[in-house]
């Protein structure tokens, strides 16, 4: 079990493409803060672009942590991430500095907050006996595996959320006990006005906005030249890296030629699944204030929203 972190940390979390990179650069100039990364794909070093990491220029207007941990093909469990959260948290409050965590990725954000399971390691070979099966079967096929011991979890888990559901199967095979029971005594949610975890709240329509421009700037950046330099160096990109959303797509388009145009609006669609996915999550934790934005992308100024925020957050 990993242990929450102390009460003197912020969050600043949202859906992709919500704006959390300059707000939190801006919200750690006003409370003296350093930046530690609440991203999943962030931690692969290499992989720039589909991740919209921070720029250099962007790391030096604030100091950045838990970025570029690892190679592409390497794997980051949750423990991992929140052992060197951890780390990294004691060293900045150290230097008398305030930890900003800004990124989307809830599951670290819910083990940032209340702590989590960590459970058995991964057994890659049942895992890909699991996946084996799964397509010998109908779609649902895990779902209702799960269903059959452990209801609890398969009720929160969406039927096409692979991953989840052969990680909560294999809780069950390698321990004998349902994941909804070691879970359950981590799950200690608190109210939102004794947290400081900030959620930017788009409008739905505009928010879809955002990412699709998102999207298109990233390849118009060089997304596909950025995956076919690794590969032409002899690279792969690992389990975790290799179905993120946009470098899984690029795979498949190198992979089985399939138009460029086709592929972007694969990664659109994909990610605004992705977004409305994360929001759920974000939903579900009681720690959350809510930063409604406008009606008009034209009136986002990530600077009133950092100072926004310290307001809330006063005390820190």
């Amino acid at each position: 079990m990993s242990d929450p972190l102390p009460t003197n940390c912020c969050y600043l979390t949202g859906p992709t493409a919500a704006g959390k990179t300059q707000a939190g650069i801006d919200l750690a100039r006003l409370l003296g803060g350093e930046i530690l990364s609440l991203d999943s794909m962030a931690v692969y070093r290499r992989l720039d672009l589909g991740t919209a990491k921070p720029t250099p220029h962007e790391r030096q207007a604030a100091p950045h942590h838990l970025v570029d941990l690892i190679e592409p093909e390497d794997e980051f469990s949750v423990a991992q991430y929140l052992a060197a959260a951890h780390s990294a948290v004691e060293a900045i409050a150290s230097r008398g500095r305030t930890p900003i965590f800004v990124g989307g990725t809830p599951l670290y954000l819910k083990g940032l907050l209340r702590g989590i399971f960590q459970g058995p390691p991964a057994d890659w070979r049942l895992r890909q006996r699991l996946l084996d099966e799964a397509a010998e079967h109908d779609p649902g096929w895990l779902h209702k595996q799960l269903s059959r011991v452990d209801p609890q979890a398969a009720d929160r888990l969406h039927p096409r959320d692979q991953r989840r559901l052969i990680r909560a199967l294999e809780v069950f095979e390698k321990t004998g006990r349902p994941i909804s029971d070691w879970q359950q005594q981590f799950d200690r949610a608190r109210p939102a006005e004794d947290c400081r975890v900030f959620v930017l709240d788009w409008p739905k329509e505009l928010l879809n906005d955002r990412i699709d421009r998102r999207v298109e700037q990233m390849f118009a950046a060089g997304l596909v030249a950025e995956v076919e330099a690794l590969l032409a160096e002899g690279r792969h990109l690992g389990r975790t890296a290799g179905q993120a959303v946009g470098y899984r797509e690029v795979l498949e388009h190198l992979a089985v030629q399939r138009p460029l145009d086709e592929t972007i609006e694969l990664v659109k669609l994909r990610t605004r699944q992705f977004a409305k996915r994360q929001m759920t999550w974000f939903r579900s934790l009681s720690e959350c204030r809510w930063i409604r934005l406008g009606e008009s992308d034209a009136d986002f100024d990530p600077a009133n929203i950092a100072r926004e925020i310290a307001a809330q957050a006063g005390g820190l």
